[in-house]
């Protein structure tokens, strides 16, 4: 392409905007502090998505005292932990409609879906039949003597002595009240593990 071609003459240029000048960083919420404040922090429970502005010694501060399940009882710190497994949304057993369930439209379609099923050599009727064993009195996988063994327990505790014993040992290695010791906080999440994995098996 020649250099005096007429396509030069109708290349036109955007005119460049002055740069807006940066707005300023807000200042520290601390009280008494006159730096900026760039860090965020969360403001807590039933706030979510809002932040308090600090520097950086005052979010350090503010964050070791720190607590989201301030003012929660130990039952309903354990009633969170439990609906976080499911990302706090209602979960049902699989299979069962109870609105639906002891409905005579119910059994009818029950009964005729296990009519229609072909069981040649009653193995159906057999698994119904048969009493499902009890998780206390069965032999205990690897995982399940390493969570009894987690928590301190004998492999014969009840329900009752689990549930005793989690609660003990929250409150002992909880990171909160501990300092925020790296040790504790994995002795704290090897317990609440073991105790999910007792109660999936059915000890409690």
């Amino acid at each position: 392409m020649k250099l005096d071609s007429k396509y030069f003459d109708r290349i036109r240029t955007r005119r460049r905007k002055a740069e807006e000048p940066q707005t300023s960083a807000p200042m520290c919420q601390w009280d008494g502090c006159d730096q900026k404040g760039v860090h965020r922090a969360p403001v807590g429970r039933h706030a979510e998505g809002q932040f308090f502005m600090f520097c950086f010694e005052h979010v350090k501060e503010y964050n070791k005292g720190y607590n989201y399940f301030s003012g929660l009882s130990d039952t309903e710190v354990a009633r969170y932990q439990k609906e976080a497994i499911t990302g706090h949304r209602p979960t049902w057993t699989l299979g069962v409609n109870s609105a639906a369930k002891g409905s005579p439209l119910h059994s009818t379609a029950r009964a005729g879906a296990q009519a229609r099923v072909r069981d040649p050599f009653g193995f159906i009727q057999q698994g119904r039949g048969a009493a499902r064993p009890n998780p206390a009195q069965r032999k205990l996988k690897t995982l399940e003597a390493k969570a009894f063994d987690t928590m301190g327990l004998a492999a014969g505790a009840s329900a009752e002595d689990i549930k005793t014993r989690y609660k003990e040992l929250v409150k002992k290695y909880h990171p909160d009240a501990n300092g925020g010791d790296r040790g504790s906080e994995e002795r704290f999440t090897s317990v609440v593990q073991a105790y999910q994995l007792l109660k999936q098996a059915g000890f409690c």
